[in-house]
């Protein structure tokens, strides 16, 4: 069975997203309807046969006007920090910034596949990832990450329609319809970028066939297939 953390590990990770949150921008720093460079970054993991866990990070950067596949990047190798709820950039943000690292082209605006402020301590991996890329970054879940024991309210059915998640009085995120009568996406700024203009451009960046942007849609898609061929079963 796989380790957690200690609860040592647990309080030192703990302060350090404290201490992050102090630093989040939740407003705009630029135009974000202008930008050109727009990042998807996921990751998937897998087993090894002795027993390590492994995963590959992909970032797919594209024109944000016209779709174009501008640049691609990946990294792989293994996880080296137990699971845990809460705590999940720790486990990611190492192969994160090493595909980063690989880009020719810094993108303008990166949308993670999971939250940014929608976490106990406003520091999900979109959130965290944003100030140690130096980026500006938002996230989008396909599922609802329970924050501090608060349920969300489902949104009218037509797309568009949203509910925002608010928690203590604060608003953390919100459930989004990106087509009629679907399930919700969970919807997140990290920094540098308000929830008005995350929420537009999830609604703006989700085609047709899929529920999710396309940045991270294609990201996605990568880290199956680079996943495959890492595993040997392509």
């Amino acid at each position: 069975m796989q380790s957690t953390l200690s609860p040592e590990q647990e309080r030192e990770f703990a302060a350090i997203q404290n201490q992050l949150a102090e630093q989040l921008r939740l407003t705009d720093c630029r135009d974000f309807m202008t930008v050109r460079r727009i990042a998807g970054v996921d990751l998937a993991y897998w087993n090894a046969p002795d027993g390590t866990e492994h995963a590959v990070c992909c970032i797919v950067v594209l024109d944000m006007q016209t779709h174009e596949i501008l640049e691609t990047a990946q990294a792989d190798g293994i996880i080296k920090v137990p699971y845990c709820s809460g705590y999940l950039a720790f486990r990611e943000l190492p192969l994160v910034q090493e595909a980063f690292g690989k880009l020719q082209q810094k993108p303008e605006l990166c949308v993670f596949d999971g939250n940014g402020q929608l976490h106990p301590r406003r520091m999900g991996i979109a959130a965290h990832a944003a100030l140690l890329l130096d980026v500006p970054a938002f996230g989008v879940a396909k599922t609802y990450y329970r924050v501090l024991d608060t349920d969300y309210t489902e949104p009218a059915p037509e797309a568009g329609s949203y509910t925002d998640i608010v928690i203590g009085g604060k608003v953390y995120g919100r459930a989004l319809r990106t087509h009629d009568g679907i399930k919700p996406v969970f919807v997140s700024a990290g920094n540098d970028i308000s929830l008005d203009t995350a929420t537009a451009l999830a609604m703006q960046l989700t085609e047709p066939e899929s529920r999710i942007p396309l940045p991270t849609r294609l990201a996605d898609l990568e880290t199956h297939t680079a996943r495959a061929l890492l595993r040997g079963d392509a």
